[in-house]
């Protein structure tokens, strides 16, 4: 007893002496750590050399946010927040990095041009919308005058006013954007000797001939790739594995899924369900009070019935079910049957249309139906006639145009079907502005209503289902520290392993994971290459990740893209095998071709244009099409690698087309497309402002 009461008086100090221990450390490791305050926690990206904080983010967030409110009368939901965030992130850019090129060379909008905008000779589209007469069709200008008088009466923070306010602070931005930008397509003056190019460009012609042997003609055991052969191709091409900081991981799934037994209790609940609903008097409540389906009480007409309905002869107060729909139990009651006043129909069509609205067409086009029809009525299955000579979409579904109620098809057409007193193939053919139908009836016209109640029990996991799938993601990730025993472990325990590669900071998608921000979040914010994660809840599924690379933002490693350049550095060494052959061959094409073997082929073409950047049998190939027309007529190339293979081109007859006086609609057409650069322009700044995207570490 003397111990446990030494203990006890000892134990309080060292509770305390614990506490704050760990106190110290928890807030001292957010102030140091790898995400703390002090070293960059506060700050979620840079753009242009300006570090955006938290609290810039947040109120551009915010700003985005309201305007959202203000437009829709809602708050968003989490989907719309995604957009928002990055709306917010694409503003902040417009601010630091696009708009500081605006002042840079001077471009502002005056007072002057706002008010221009405003009621002027260019008044915005927006404005211009909003304050035309409907009826005449006309701007007001003094309408705008007027309403811009009543809103310095309203209270500040009225809606009218910060709408207004939103509205005319991004006006400004706007115009700037478009002035600079009209500065710079502007400035891209094309000369008459470019749009003398472009024109021979597009109709000098050039006939040739030339010999083609791919790549393939050589096998891949007649070539060995060396690292130095990588290495010369990589330095060469380095600017094609420029990047933005990726990541991988390799991740394993626990599914959340309903168990047998899960299945079992909400079949025995719905059985139990269907009994009381079968002598149910209120249908509609109960059926609302009992289902996991918003719309459980439906009137529906033959023409809309669900399929799991369509073909049943449904009697008031029968009970279908229950069944397996879209992943519920599923029990119906024909709670009640009426007459509607809407008449549904169903019927099969053949359409044979007329060749044009001639006499003699039509005519043609009446006889082949008519023919149809008789094959038809003297035996041959309808459908297979329909696939035969149908000439609308639904022959490939043997005519069958299913239900359809009064008003949807062409008035014969109609009336042939609703004035029809028996199902089967009608007499004679039918005429419509379409053409001439051949029509089986199969339903005879209905009015009969029926009103559904539905009772649908989602087939979801159960409390003990979630947690023996989250304790089996929690034992498994406690089992394992590293790569290596992540992979030890999965397959120890028969568990497939699946990847994700080259994920951005902003992803939100992880391969076939969908939706999984945190994943994300986690692996910039937190991991290090081999670090495995906790226990992610997904829904649908725990998962438990490892960072398995990375790649810094800048040119990926020489080992990483060993593979994807390993078929190019191939063609390059089988070339030299090709021009080596081909080079100890002489005489005609032919010859040279004949002396190759028969992966060499010889092709001809009358119309090789400089813009078409192809040639027949070859594919693309622009700089193949360009030596075409550097030879002088009768000569030939030496051998020349191109994109697929090796090509030796002889030029037959160059035809240059002849002089204009006046070039104006090529350099218009020049003009335009520099014109449409607009879009470039922007990402070219975004390029060059070294933007550092870190919003991982909150969102």
């Amino acid at each position: 007893m003397a111990l446990i009461g030494t203990l006890r008086t000892k134990m309080g100090t060292w509770v305390v002496v614990f506490v704050f221990v760990a106190i110290a450390a928890f807030i001292l490791g957010d102030l140091f750590g790898n995400n703390g305050v002090l070293l960059g926690r506060n700050t979620v990206g840079e753009i242009a050399g300006h570090e955006i904080s938290l609290e810039e983010y947040q109120a551009a967030i915010q700003e985005r946010e309201a305007n959202y409110v203000m437009n829709f009368g809602r708050n968003p939901g989490e989907r719309e927040m995604t957009s928002i965030r990055q709306q917010a992130w694409e503003l902040l850019i417009v601010r630091h990095a696009i708009e500081k090129q605006y002042s840079e060379i001077g471009v502002n909008v005056t007072a002057a041009e706002l008010q221009d905008m405003l009621w002027g000779k260019n008044v915005d589209e927006n404005v211009k919308q909003a304050f035309t007469n409907p009826e005449t069709g006309q701007f007001e200008k003094d309408r705008v005058i007027s309403y811009l008088g009543q809103l310095k009466d309203m209270p500040e923070g009225s809606e009218p006013r910060v709408r207004w306010e939103m509205f005319q602070r991004d006006l400004a931005p706007a115009r700037t954007r478009i002035k600079y930008e009209n500065l710079l397509i502007k400035g891209d003056y094309v000369t008459s000797a470019e749009a003398e190019r472009e024109y021979h460009s597009q109709n000098d012609v050039v006939e040739a001939s030339y010999l083609y042997v791919p790549f393939f003609a050589v096998s891949d055991s007649a070539i060995k790739v060396s690292d130095a052969d990588l290495k010369s191709y990589y330095n060469k091409n380095l600017e094609k594995f420029k990047t933005e900081n990726t990541r991988d991981l390799q991740f394993i799934t626990f599914p959340v899924v309903a168990s047998a037994e899960d299945t079992l209790a909400i079949f025995q609940d719905v059985i139990k369900l269907a009994g009381e609903l079968k002598i149910s008097t209120e249908d509609s409540a109960f059926v609302s009070r009992n289902s996991d389906n918003n719309n459980a009480y439906i009137k529906y007409t033959p023409a809309n019935l669900p399929p799991s309905l369509a073909d049943k002869n449904l009697v008031a107060g029968e009970i279908l079910g229950p069944q397996v729909e879209n992943g519920a139990f599923v029990v119906s009651k024909v709670s009640k049957l009426e007459n509607d006043t809407v008449y549904s129909a169903k019927a099969s069509h053949i359409l044979i249309k007329w060749a044009s609205d001639s006499d003699a067409d039509k005519k043609s086009a009446k006889e082949k139906a008519r023919g149809i029809l008789k094959e038809i009525k003297g035996g041959a299955s309808f459908a297979a006639k329909a696939l035969e000579h149908g000439t609308d979409g639904t022959a490939s579904r043997g005519g069958d145009l299913g239900w359809f109620t009064t008003g949807q098809m062409v008035k014969p057409f109609e009336k042939a079907v609703f004035d029809a007193a028996k199902t089967g193939v009608l007499n004679d053919v039918v005429e419509t502005e379409f053409g001439y139908h051949i029509i089986d009836i199969t339903s005879t016209k209905t009015n009969k209503a029926f009103y559904i109640a539905t009772i649908s029990r989602e087939i979801t996991p159960s409390d003990a289902s979630i947690n023996e799938a989250l304790r089996k993601a929690e034992a498994f990730a406690s089992d394992v520290d590293d790569f290596e025993s992540f992979v030890a472990k999965a397959k120890e325990e028969n568990l497939s392993i699946r990847d994700a590669k080259k994920l951005l900071s902003g992803d939100r998608n992880v391969s076939s994971l969908g939706e999984a921000r945190q994943v994300v979040q986690w692996l910039f914010r937190d991991a290090d290459k081999g670090d495995v994660s906790t226990v992610f809840d997904l829904q649908e599924n725990y998962v438990v990740a490892v960072m398995t690379g990375e790649v810094e933002a800048g040119y990926k490693p020489l080992d990483m893209v060993k593979d994807e350049i390993t078929p190019a550095v191939k063609n390059e060494l089988k070339s030299k095998i090709i021009i080596d052959k081909l080079s100890k061959a002489a005489g005609s094409l032919d010859e040279v071709k004949n002396a190759f073997g028969s992966d060499a082929n010889v092709y001809s073409s009358s119309d090789i244009r400089l813009n078409s950047n192809s040639l027949p049998s070859v594919g693309f190939d622009p700089q193949v099409v360009g030596l075409a027309f550097s030879l002088e007529n009768g000569k030939r190339s030496a051998p020349f690698v191109g994109e697929t293979g090796v090509v030796l081109v002889e030029t037959k007859n160059k035809t240059l087309a002849p002089a204009l006086d006046d070039y104006a609609p090529y350099k218009m057409g020049l003009q335009q497309a520099a014109q449409n650069r607009n879009y470039s322009i922007a990402e070219a700044i975004k390029d060059r402002a070294k933007i550092e995207d870190k919003r991982y570490n909150f969102y």
